[in-house]
């Protein structure tokens, strides 16, 4: 067993001093060389491969950065169009509004401009009544004109046209209008004694103010 392993030193020696006369290199050296070659060429590929993972991390990074500033920029115009469309909404409701308070006004205006244009009928109803002798009231034309008169009151009370109340009552410029001052035993000074034309209101607004005398 000694002998074959000292055999197959001396081979090793003698092929390495063949290689050694034939390449003028010596084998360990060789060896040696080529395991440092190895190991650089290793070291480059890990350096290598750091790099190229870094520069994909940074990619990756900046795809995202991207992505977050693109999302940013769609929200803040979702929430730029939603304010636009609840401040149209606003302005909507509010122009809504005023149309109804305007046309609810120019009814009012029409609807006091006609009641203008009846109480003067009013008035003359109240004066043909008044003119009829007591002993005819009985008869058909009195009764007539007293229906019709009667009907029209009814009327203008359905729609909210009242008389303002005078006779009796403290003077107030909102309602009444004095034309004339008088003395009086049955009133204090600043009533009413006596109402020369009646007074009307339609929804609490004052159509025609009544004409009185005041008690001085």
């Amino acid at each position: 067993m000694a002998e074959n392993e000292n055999k197959n030193t001396q081979q090793d020696e003698v092929l390495d001093e063949a290689v050694e006369e034939t390449t003028g290199e010596n084998p360990e050296e060789v060896q040696e060389e080529n395991t440092e070659g190895a190991s650089e060429e290793t070291e480059e590929g890990s350096e290598a491969a750091t790099e190229e993972t870094g520069k994909e991390s940074k990619k990756e990074k900046k795809k995202k950065e991207k992505a977050e500033k693109k999302q940013d920029a769609l929200k803040e115009k979702i929430d730029e169009l939603e304010d636009r469309v609840k401040r149209q909404m606003a302005e909507f409701d509010n122009f809504r509004k005023r149309t109804e308070k305007e046309k609810t006004a120019m009814f009012e205006t029409g609807a006091k401009s006609v009641i203008e244009k009846i109480l003067p009928v009013v008035d003359n109803f109240e004066r043909g009544l008044a003119t009829i002798p007591e002993e005819e009231k009985g008869n058909g034309f009195a009764q007539g004109m007293e229906m019709v008169y009667k009907q029209l009151m009814t009327e203008l009370e359905s729609i909210d046209v009242k008389p303002i109340e005078a006779v009796g009552q403290e003077f107030n410029p909102d309602f009444h209008n004095a034309v004339m001052q008088v003395e009086s035993e049955e009133y204090e000074s600043g009533i009413i004694a006596q109402e020369l034309q009646k007074g009307y209101t339609y929804r609490d607004s004052v159509v025609r103010h009544s004409m009185v005398a005041v008690v001085q």
